[in-house]
């Protein structure tokens, strides 16, 4: 026994180190490391550490050239109670309503006239799709001058049919609708190819069916169409989100020359132009970095409302859709129940 274990111990040693012992799992995927690692370095550097340094920046005062100083919360306490701020988050809120919702009614409609048209679909598709890829600097001056005030084609339009014109420019409501109608113009195609595509998952069983119950056209739409669609309504809605919190070039382009970054008023003052104007213009880095942070927690919050009110759990969604059938069945039993027996008491009683 004792022979057998010492010829077999030096015989493991042997084979533990020699070359045809068991490969290095980590030596085996140095190649494998190699060939993706210029992304995660490329990402480290123009990626996760700007996120980082702007964390730690919001908690500094820095002019950006010279030393940092350390300010705690400060930074986020005057952005409360910055009345600048809140007109920018209230100008972006009313420019993202006043330009989403129209954006995306209307790209469902036209998707369902795409999806239902029988000539031309590629010609259409292209054509709606071109506003997007359009660069937005060119169609905010083009936008500029169909708003102008003295010259746009908006205003002659109003005075060819006896309107007095409207200084669109000049007033904090005319800015707001010339830079939703910018917006909505460049991505109501765009939403209306994604809805396109969402329709052309559906099953034409699905439709089939419904017409042979005799369902119309608009029950269709309502019952089978938005119901379906519904994911990739959240998707529209959410993406429409976090462009609409962000916009900036629009109003940078169309008042940025004026001095006022957000136009006459700050009618155009969003929340990017007032950061870009704390940080490029009056060199407060840090202010710039936590208005920021609070435009991430504003685009989260929305995001959050988004997902809850179109999106949620399919499977709580049909639970309750369940119960709701069930709980009606219940009262409409006991409604039933309740009424014969009042019918029986009656006649009981009439019969004595």
């Amino acid at each position: 026994m004792a022979v057998s274990e010492t010829v077999r111990g030096p015989a493991a040693n042997v084979s533990a180190n020699s070359p045809d012992g068991p490969p290095n799992r980590f030596r085996q995927a140095i190649p494998q490391y190699a060939a993706v690692s210029p992304f995660f370095i490329l990402f480290a550097i123009f990626g996760a550490f700007p996120v980082l340094f702007s964390i730690w920046l919001s908690f500094h005062s820095w002019d950006g050239i010279g030393t940092m100083k350390w300010v705690g919360i400060e930074q986020y306490s005057y952005l409360l109670t910055d009345p600048s701020f809140w007109k920018s988050i209230t100008n972006t809120l009313i420019i993202w309503v006043i330009s989403t919702v129209p954006m995306l009614a209307l790209a469902l409609v036209i998707a369902n006239a795409l999806h239902n048209a029988t000539r031309f679909r590629t010609f259409y598709r292209i054509a709606y799709f071109i506003p997007n890829i359009t660069s937005v600097v060119a169609v905010t001056m083009v936008f500029g001058s169909i708003f102008s005030n003295n010259f746009g084609l908006l205003n002659a339009f109003l005075q060819s049919i006896g309107l007095d014109k409207i200084e669109w420019l000049s007033q904090p409501w005319g800015i707001k609708i010339a830079i939703a109608s910018i917006v909505a113009w460049r991505w109501t195609g765009y939403n209306a190819i994604i809805f396109l595509a969402g329709l052309q998952a559906i099953s034409s069983d699905i439709y089939e069916a419904a017409r042979v119950d005799g369902a119309s056209p608009r029950q269709m739409f309502w019952r089978i169409t938005v119901p379906l669609l519904r994911p990739v309504i959240l998707f529209t809605a959410v993406t429409s989100t976090i462009g609409g919190l962000q916009i900036f070039t629009e109003s940078q382009v169309l008042f940025g020359s004026s001095g006022a970054i957000g136009g006459p008023g700050d009618g155009g003052l969003t929340i990017v132009s007032y950061l870009y104007d704390s940080a490029f213009g009056k060199n407060q880095f840090g202010y710039g970095a936590a208005i920021g942070w609070a435009l991430f927690i504003l685009i989260v919050l929305f995001s959050v409302i988004n997902w809850r009110l179109i999106g949620g759990n399919d499977d709580e969604r049909l639970t309750s859709r369940a119960a709701r059938r069930v709980q009606r069945r219940i009262a409409a039993e006991r409604a039933a129940t309740g009424k014969a027996d009042a019918d029986a008491g009656k006649e009981h009683a009439d019969a004595h």
